[in-house]
């Protein structure tokens, strides 16, 4: 009775990781790469406007 006790508590501590990791995923680490993917090419055109001059008509 007791290893099929502790295979329940083993499913239940993969469910609540599983859950961390997609709380993770979806919260911190996805919104963190989307605002430094942003930030990075932000940051990449200014650098060249600032060698090449604004763009002209």
């Amino acid at each position: 009775m007791s290893a099929h006790r502790q295979g329940g508590g083993d499913r239940v501590r993969r469910r609540r990781m599983e859950i961390f990791a997609f709380v993770f995923l979806t919260f911190v680490l996805m919104p963190a790469l989307a605002v430094g993917a942003v930030g990075s090419y932000g940051l990449g055109v200014w650098i060249y406007q600032s060698i090449a001059g604004p763009p002209t008509h």
